[in-house]
């Protein structure tokens, strides 16, 4: 039996703080940028912005990007393997705009829907939503609550001094 695909929560500190939700399709890590994190409160829709592919060894990259203006921050958020639980293959649900998973992550399990709702020019426009059940909790805000890395246990302030340091 062929092993789970992965995914991966990023969070990135960089021009504005983000998470990166990344899922193991076809052997690469699809990408959205969520700006305010994934939430456990199925009322919550959380805007997710697809991004660029990236490759699977970047799963568990936590460091520092430099870049050309900017130098920015990552932590590995949370991760865990998943369940594709729509009636087509990953890559299908993903040409069709909705996309049904169940996490097994450290921080985040259950079920949470990825639903298309436009294109903004050449950028796909989703929404991250968390479906109602055991792992449902309104009142747990895990973004806010544990903000540290599961990998390091340290958090992109950490992540960030350390550079400053060195």
């Amino acid at each position: 039996m062929p092993a789970s695909p992965i995914f991966v929560i990023q969070k990135h500190a960089a021009t504005t703080l983000h998470y990166d939700f990344r899922l193991e399709v076809d052997g690469v890590l699809k990408s959205w940028a969520v700006p305010k994190g994934p939430s456990t409160d199925p009322r919550e829709k959380r805007l997710a912005m697809a991004v660029e592919d990236h490759s699977m060894d970047h799963a568990s990259f936590e460091g520092v990007i430099e870049g050309e203006r900017r130098t920015s921050a990552v932590i590995v958020w949370d991760t865990g393997t998943y369940e594709n639980k729509a009636d087509v293959p990953m890559e299908e649900a993903l040409k069709r705009g909705h996309v049904s998973i169940e996490l097994h992550g450290e921080k985040l399990c259950g079920g949470y829907v990825l639903q298309r709702t436009r294109k903004v020019g050449e950028q796909q426009q989703w929404l991250l939503i968390k479906r109602r059940d055991e792992c449902a909790d309104a009142r747990r805000n895990p973004v806010s609550t544990q903000p540290q890395s599961v990998l390091s246990g340290k958090t992109v302030k950490e992540v960030a001094t350390e550079l400053g340091r060195e």
